[in-house]
């Protein structure tokens, strides 16, 4: 029996994982961090080696077992290690978003009563000490950068290369302490506790053990065989479920390469010189990726434009296939050919995507349009469906079976059953432990046979048996004529134009839908600069009378597709505005994961959405921001609202006349 729940064997823990790495991949890299300019790597040896002095310091420092040590600050070597420092003292590491604001952070370090935080950098250290003198229990503070925190008050301070070398005098003295410590990680210990995005609240804190991280690393990677020889780059939030699993779990089980990039600012050059063979990314880095393209196509000459249009062309018909193993002619793999070496082979090295073996998204459906612009350049992108609740993985797609419309089959371990509502509900090893001090958002969660209530709405594709998912089963209602509304299906379609960054539609128990657009400011200002067009600002630009026509005509070319399909045809836009601000986490109108916050949406632009719907061609509206420094502020602005063409609906004529 325990071999069956522990098929590792005596793998029970991630340093238990960690010591294997080091005896089968000593030599190999396991990390590397660009730097300067400059990447540094670590093999496991060395790797094992910091991590093992980080623990000694630790325990010098105080960390018990049970304790919670938060983490902050962006992808670093040094913070992985600190997370696996952390469990072998038998501590719970707790990453942060290194973006949250003041609020946000000391909501998670007071709910899960932190004693250590491991910090980035002098920004993260202000943000604690801030919060530090409303919430109780925060003892240490570890830093892995030591600029500009010299002068600082070092009594409950210490840098991170100090603690290690504290670590390492007391080698002897705390060794078998801390061997004592690891000893006693089994399968149920605690791995690791991640916070929700809290779209709707509080962010949960959700428990993890060994098991859960242990066996979906393991069936996941089986599944798309996964092994030492593997390259990730890992750039997103340590704070979200999706970076542990790839950068922490799956890493630490086949033992291959974690490659920390300099910063956001140097992420695409990092990504080139990589050229990584396993890449997870979601829709969003996806959609700002195809952008920057279609903003070089608009400035190329005219013979590339037209090389790029017809290769791509050739590409959607051909390229899908070849992935999935079907037959094309003769002909179009000539073409193809060609076209890969003028066109999309150059593309792909310039996005980074040249070794791809495996790519995922999740996190948010990611458009038809999009998802097959990377499928036609020989990507082989695929769509997963997860949560923080299930250790990510609730399904996969397999190879030669994948479409733009379902996010697959269920993972290995994983069942998959559909409620009478249409809600989907999973249980697998994954399946988290608990919400940490909340037994009754738990209980309401996960019941007694452990199906888990993922809260979105779905349904299994009678011909392909690929689960499909609607939306949130919370955003997913009816129009007043009782017909299906689903606002994410037609928010992901008008996101496939580099225009569009972000939309909100508005639609549930009324007549029509409406929408609010935010602009992309790259992409739109480099259309105001070719064409001579000065502005000032997002607000100027966003009110532009030429931008309004070029989003009035996406709007209805995503009518005219949504009108295609009988089930949502409803939920086409009668009526947008251009929003004067864009969304922001800061502002509490998105997650730090960057999905929107419906309800807050709908409280704060109440007087739009009015608009929206009570015949009005224009609004003044007045909104509170946030600037970079923590101040309040707000901006003014008058918003035109236009209409929309609307396709085989004879409610049309019912707006028209309103």
């Amino acid at each position: 029996m325990a071999e069956r729940l522990t098929p590792s064997g005596e793998l029970r823990s991630v340093p238990a994982l960690l010591a294997r790495n080091v005896a089968r991949f000593g030599n190999r890299p396991a990390y590397r961090e660009k730097e300067f300019g400059i990447w540094q790597s670590w093999t496991w040896a060395e790797a094992a080696d910091e991590i093992r002095a980080l623990a000694l310091g630790l325990l010098a420092l105080g960390l018990k077992p049970g304790d919670h040590m938060a983490i902050v600050g962006r992808n670093r070597p040094a913070h992985y290690w600190g997370m696996i420092a952390a469990q072998m003292c038998g501590a719970v590491p707790v990453p942060l978003y290194q973006d949250a604001v003041a609020d946000e952070m000391a909501y998670v370090l007071e709910h899960c009563g932190a004693r250590f935080v491991l910090c980035g950098d002098q920004e993260q250290v202000d943000k604690v000490l801030e919060v530090s003198q409303t919430v109780q229990g925060i003892e240490q503070i570890v830093y892995t950068d030591k600029r500009g925190l010299r002068k600082y008050d070092h009594s409950r301070m210490n840098a991170l290369a100090d603690v290690q070398a504290e670590g390492r005098a007391a080698a002897q003295r705390l060794g078998p302490e801390l061997d004592r410590r690891i000893a006693a990680l089994d399968y149920d210990s605690t791995c690791v506790m991640l916070y929700t995005s809290g779209t709707t609240g509080k962010p949960k804190g959700v428990v993890l053990s060994n098991r859960n991280i242990i066996e979906t690393a393991k069936n996941s990677a089986e599944f798309d065989r996964l092994d030492h020889r593997e390259e990730i780059v890992a750039y997103l939030p340590m704070a979200w479920v999706g970076d542990f699993i790839f950068s922490m779990g799956q890493a630490m089980w086949c033992g291959f390469t974690v490659n920390c990039p300099e910063g956001a600012h140097t992420m695409m050059t990092d990504l080139r010189e990589i050229g990584p063979t396993y890449f997870f990314a979601p829709p969003r880095v996806f959609e700002g990726q195809l952008t920057s393209v279609m903003i070089r196509m608009e400035d190329a000459g005219r013979i590339k434009r037209a090389l790029f249009r017809h290769f791509m062309g050739v590409a959607r018909r051909v390229g899908p296939a070849l992935l999935d193993g079907r037959p094309v002619g003769a002909m179009d793999r000539l073409s193809y050919a060609l076209g890969r070496l003028l066109v999309i082979e150059p593309l792909k090295n310039a996005l980074g995507y040249s070794r791809i073996r495996v790519g995922y998204t999740a996190g948010e459906a990611i458009g038809p349009e999009i998802f097959d612009f990377y499928r036609a350049l020989g990507i082989n992108l695929k769509q997963l469906y997860g949560q923080t609740e299930a250790s990510v993985f609730i399904t996969q797609q397999p190879d030669g079976q994948v479409r733009s419309d379902t996010v697959g089959v269920p993972s290995p371990g994983v069942e998959v059953r559909i409620a009478e509502s249409g809600e989907v509900f999973y249980r697998s090893p994954g399946t988290f432990v608990a919400y940490y001090k909340n037994p009754e958002s738990t209980a309401a969660t996960k019941d007694a046979e452990g199906w888990v209530a993922t809260g979105d709405a779905g349904f299994f594709d009678k011909e392909s048996g690929h689960l499909r998912i609607i939306d949130r089963a919370k955003d997913v209602g009816r129009m007043a004529d009782g017909s299906m509304f689903a606002p994410k299906y037609v928010e992901n379609k008008l996101k496939f134009y580099p225009n569009i960054l972000e939309a909100v539609v508005i639609g549930n128990g009324r007549d029509f839908c409406t929408a609010m657009i935010n602009i992309d400011l790259t992409a739109v200002g480099n259309w105001a600069e070719r064409n001579n067009i000065a502005y000032g600002s997002y607000q100027e630009l966003a009110a532009h009378p030429q931008v309004y026509q070029t989003i009035r005509e996406h709007v209805a070319e995503v009518n005219r597709s949504v009108a295609s399909d009988p089930m949502l045809s409803g939920c086409q836009i009668h009526r947008f505005l251009v929003l004067h601000k864009e969304l922001d986490p800061d502002d509490g109108e998105m997650t730090r994961t960057r999905k929107v916050r419906r309800a807050v949406i709908n409280e704060k632009f109440a007087d739009l959405v009015t608009a929206l719907y009570d015949g009005s061609t224009s609004v003044h509206t007045e909104t509170e921001v946030t600037y970079e420094d923590g101040r309040k502020g707000s901006i003014k602005a008058t918003l035109r609202i236009e209409d929309a063409p609307v396709f085989g609906d004879k409610r049309q004529q019912k707006v028209a006349a309103q």
